[in-house]
């Protein structure tokens, strides 16, 4: 792929990623239950499990695009459109608190609760999230270059979107309670979403001109 590409890759992620989910809820509510520290166990179990959906989805795309080179073009319009889709979501519910709520979970209550179970919470989270196949099927491959390898061009995918999630599992777990009061504000939600929303827009028609 060419770096361009790449950097569109980077920024597209940096903001999907930034965008408070299943996982980084999860992250942030572990940080206020447990400690920034301790909720290192539950960021590698969403993180282990989002890496190995991310890696299976790309296998299956690129044997896939190899097999059927045309079907290049449908993943790459339904990427499009996933794109415009998350954006004019993200617009029409602008303004809506995220409701973080009293984490009344067994592990949220126990103190003394293992590593290991922090860490098997947050894998059964990432896990089970069934838009992240579809994201990875519809969105990745519109940043590989079919003229070159794509395994390579996958693999350099996956593990950059590892990197900006880790990142931004530690931008929850730190900022913990404060984040989360900033982002129940409906007026910071509502300029939030309404900027997060247009990027997403402008990203989407910006890989269609791209790849037209």
């Amino acid at each position: 792929m060419t770096l361009h590409a790449w950097w569109l890759f980077v920024v597209a992620i940096f903001l999907l990623c930034g965008t408070p989910g299943p996982n980084m809820l999860h992250v942030m509510t572990r940080s206020i239950a447990f400690g920034a520290r301790r909720s290192v166990a539950a960021m590698a179990g969403c993180l282990t499990a989002l890496v190995l959906v991310l890696a299976a989805s790309a296998a299956g795309v690129s044997a896939l695009l190899a097999a059927w080179p045309r079907v290049f073009d449908a993943l790459r319009y339904a990427g499009v459109a996933y794109l415009i889709f998350l954006g004019i979501k993200a617009w029409r519910g602008a303004g809506s608190p995220i409701d973080v709520g009293d984490d009344t979970t067994p592990v949220a209550l126990t103190p003394t609760v293992s590593a290991w179970r922090l860490f098997r919470g947050g894998f059964v989270i990432g896990i089970s999230n069934p838009k992240l196949l579809l994201f990875a099927a519809a969105f990745l491959p519109q940043f590989v270059d079919r003229a070159s390898p794509q395994a390579p061009q996958f693999a350099i995918l996956v593990v950059t979107f590892a990197v900006v999630e880790s990142f931004w599992y530690g931008v929850y777990a730190a900022g913990g309670r404060t984040l989360a009061r900033y982002m129940t504000r409906p007026a910071l939600r509502r300029t939030f979403d309404r900027v997060t929303g247009a990027i997403f827009v402008g990203f989407g028609l910006a890989l269609l001109r791209v790849r037209a």
